[in-house]
Order: structure tokens, then C-alpha cells, then sequence
């Protein structure tokens, strides 16, 4: 079995809003406010720590995780 590549693009969805200037506690992610009430944050993982460590700041905050999902579709 050869190294896995675990480096990609990700679409985090989180319910309720956050304000946009927490792209830089998320590691640079986009925050994007959805109509429906919830926030999409997108962005560059670089391994599976990297995506692990967001995954427990959106949990030490007491957010709730809606989806997680890798994309293929470039950022904004």
C-alpha cells in the first residue's frame, strides 16, 4: 500500500452564521454566509491533522457541523 494524499480542497458546512473575520481562526478558509442560515467554510487542507484541527475548533466552539465534504470546485 502506497502514501495516501490526503491534501485537498473542503467544504465545511456549519449551522448558524460566523462573521466573515473568522477566516483567519479557520486557517484562511472562506466564510460564506448561506440564505438558509448556515455557514460554508471552504478550503485548502493539507493533510488529515490540518483537517482534524478544524474539525475540534468547530467543536471547542460549540458550533454544530452540518456536512463535511472534499470539492474539486477552485475558490473564489
Amino acid at each position: 500500500m502506497g502514501p495516501r494524499d490526503d491534501s485537498g480542497l473542503y467544504e465545511i458546512r456549519i449551522h448558524g452564521h460566523l462573521q466573515h473575520d473568522w477566516s483567519a481562526w479557520f486557517d484562511g478558509f472562506e466564510v460564506t454566509n448561506l440564505p438558509d442560515g448556515d455557514a460554508l467554510l471552504r478550503g485548502w487542507v493539507i493533510d488529515q491533522a490540518a483537517l482534524h484541527g478544524l474539525l475540534e475548533k468547530i467543536h471547542s466552539l460549540g458550533l454544530s457541523l452540518v456536512s463535511l465534504n472534499p470539492t474539486l470546485t477552485p475558490l473564489s
